[in-house]
């Protein structure tokens, strides 16, 4: 029988590429705060819900398997108390809460690589390297990383989080600099991603990293590779080949010999 799969923020780009890429290999409960934005559900029950309510969250986590926990002000701009709070703190911690409670086997969350963006581009960031957020959206996403520690080790509750380099379906990239090309991550990646770590066996936590097979890249991918059996196909430094920087500069600037190709 297909695994039932709970997932939140379902309407946004990462979600509905998510959807597109596993077409029916699930059972999806689809949940957003704004269910017009789901557009087509191909079948599968849409819940328009606000996750800052922990009694929602218990109601929408029954009876699943998994629960994918997308939904989140993706703005590094967004205000503390008007959006993070509610959207990317409370969000998080209620989803994990109703998961453990309604006897679900695993999340998957949805973190940032902007949870790394302290570092300087010389520097390629592994999941064990202490987090460096320079924004407050940023904190809200290590505060998910913590929990999802919290509720795996404390509570028994398998919880993979997933820091998300720059995504292909977030805007059109005419000239992409070093910085993206080395962060980039395609839909059809991340969706794998996202399957394998629903798919995975015996793992109780990890941090992974969701950036394709780039050239040069901004988190090393070794342990993810590794734990989850990441296999991405995608290279940003081919892909956006035509119009793009100097990459001999570049290069010399970010590589510094063999760092970044992993």
């Amino acid at each position: 029988m297909a695994r039932k799969v709970l997932l939140t923020g379902a309407g946004g780009r990462v979600g509905t590429a998510f959807r597109a890429f596993v077409g029916d290999r699930y059972d999806l409960r689809l949940v957003d705060r704004d269910a017009s934005r789901i557009g087509d559900a191909n079948g599968y029950p849409v819940i328009e819900a606000n996750t800052a309510d922990l009694d929602v969250c218990q109601q929408i986590c029954a009876g699943m398997d998994t629960v994918v926990h997308l939904a989140a002000d993706p703005s590094p701009a967004a205000d503390f108390y008007d959006s993070l709070l509610d959207n990317n703190i409370k969000s998080v911690y209620n989803i994990f809460r109703a998961a453990k409670d309604q006897g679900c086997r695993r999340v998957v969350f949805a973190s940032s690589i902007q949870v790394i963006e302290g570092y300087p581009l010389d520097v390629q960031a592994r999941p064990e390297l202490p987090i460096k957020p320079m924004n407050m959206y940023a904190v809200g996403k290590a505060f998910g990383e913590a929990t999802a520690h919290y509720f795996a080790y404390a509570e028994g509750l398998s919880s993979i989080a997933v820091r998300i380099g720059a995504f292909e379906g977030n805007r059109v990239i005419d000239k992409p600099d070093g910085r993206t090309l080395s962060a980039f991550v395609s839909k059809r990646d991340l969706s794998h991603l996202f399957t394998q770590c629903i798919e995975v066996e015996d793992l109780q936590f990890a941090i992974v990293h969701g950036v394709s097979d780039n050239r040069f890249k901004r988190m090393d991918i070794t342990s993810t590779r590794a734990q989850v059996d990441y296999c991405p196909v995608d290279d940003a430094f081919r892909k956006f080949e035509t119009g793009m920087i100097d990459n001999e500069r570049w290069f010399k600037e970010y590589d510094r010999g063999e760092r970044g190709k992993s």
